[in-house]
């Protein structure tokens, strides 16, 4: 047997050595089991049925008449008749709508003077009070959207009929308190779900996440453990790097391989998220991502010296990956030194692509920059991952020969035998 074909049966052997270990860890450890394998269906779920109603409607607010009369009583039917917001109280003043507003019934108050129909009826400019909790984004987009639109309808309607009553005919009328006519096209997202638009965001977090905790929980126990110098082959002295970097891999990868199918076909289809990308772009994108995260994942795993030292030093971390991404905050207005970090994370790439394939319907040729610096990453984390795993193993080897050199030395005694 030539001295290659040796060589590539030890680091076969070895390679199945630490995949056995790996497959062992993970489903004996309920930690890790917890983290790698039944978080990502866990925090997928959850999330995905917090955002199930998709858009935020029926807000309550509350209306302050002041005016009572037909007029104003007609701009309150306004906001009754939209989806967004609904008339929930009608206080006699503004201080009795303030407790309301600060004991949460409603988000919105609209103060209608009374004076309102006077003017409007006049000819001269009404005055319409809007007072919105802005504190909660969401529901103030709502809320002065819906408002200030009926407002500006109950406007030109009052337009309309004193045009028409002076005596212009009806399309008149109309070009004049309508000059311009939109068409609105809400595109990759027709409407405007707030799951559908950070969904895929956060899966592409959770994962990169998950497999960064999960692989620092196993590389602590390989530590803590010396499973280093204990799972090494009778008949060699050390492990060899290879084996062990691509032996972990492999088992993650084919984990989340397992995972990722059930996120993009089941969990997508089950919330009705869109799937707008063809299959083979999507499966060679995530492959890109996950190798990018796992090669991430074995070279920080090696920094830490006991298992818990990953869930401290990482669990903090994924709010500020998520900014990063350009997804819960845009990329245009986050500091440029800020930007560049992001580009060394692969959720930074992975979000991007994810979100223009599968929400867009982007080819391969369109997101082949995102898989060229998923595959960069995964060559520079993979590189990192076998010298630190290098340093580790000769570490840990001189460590344990120095246990047992200091284990074999003899105790030297004097002849009274103290």
């Amino acid at each position: 047997m030539t001295r290659l074909s040796r060589q590539i049966r030890s680091y076969w052997h070895q390679l199945l050595i630490v995949m056995r270990n790996e497959y062992r860890t993970i489903f004996t450890d309920a930690g890790v089991l917890l983290i790698l394998v039944l978080a990502i269906f866990i925090y997928a779920t959850l999330y995905s049925s917090a955002y199930g109603a998709q858009v935020l409607r029926n807000v309550p607010i509350g209306v302050v008449d002041e005016c009572r009369t037909p007029t104003s009583r007609s701009l309150i039917d306004l906001f009754n008749a939209g989806p967004n917001t609904y008339v929930a109280y009608e206080p006699t003043d503004m201080e009795a709508a303030r407790r309301l507003f600060f004991d949460r019934k409603i988000y919105g108050i609209v103060y209608i003077p009374s004076d309102y129909e006077r003017h409007l009826l006049g000819g001269e400019q009404a005055n319409v009070a809007i007072y919105v909790d802005a504190s909660y984004f969401l529901m103030y987009r709502q809320v002065f959207q819906e408002v200030v639109t009926s407002i500006g309808a109950t406007g030109a309607m009052v337009e309309f009929q004193r045009l028409v009553a002076k005596g212009a005919n009806i399309p008149q009328a109309q070009a004049t308190t309508q000059p311009v006519i939109y068409e609105s096209h809400n595109l990759f997202n027709p409407y405007l779900g707030y799951g559908t638009f950070v969904m895929p965001a956060i899966i592409m977090v959770i994962i990169q996440q998950t497999l960064l905790i999960g692989i620092g929980m196993i590389g602590g126990t390989w530590r803590e453990f010396g499973l280093y110098t204990k799972l090494c082959p009778e008949g060699r002295c050390r492990l060899s790097t290879l084996p062990v970097v691509m032996g972990k891999g492999l088992v993650y990868a084919s984990i989340y391989a397992v995972t990722s199918l059930y996120i993009l076909g089941l969990h997508y289809r089950l919330f009705h998220y869109p799937m707008n990308g063809a299959t083979g772009t999507l499966v060679l994108f995530i492959a890109a991502y996950l190798a990018a995260c796992i090669a991430m994942g074995i070279a920080v795993s090696t920094l830490f010296r006991y298992r818990e030292n990953s869930l401290l030093l990482l669990l903090w971390t994924s709010i500020p990956f998520l900014m990063l991404s350009g997804v819960s905050y845009p990329a245009e207005a986050i500091p440029g030194w800020l930007l560049d970090f992001g580009r060394i994370l692969p959720s930074t790439h992975g979000v991007n692509g994810f979100i223009r394939i599968q929400s867009m319907g982007a080819s391969l040729a369109e997101v082949l920059p995102e898989i060229k610096m998923l595959c960069i990453l995964t060559l520079l984390y993979g590189g990192l991952a076998c010298i630190s795993t290098h340093l580790v193993i000769g570490r840990e080897w001189r460590m344990q020969q120095k246990r047992r050199s200091d284990a074999e030395e003899p105790c030297s005694c004097d002849g009274s035998g103290r």
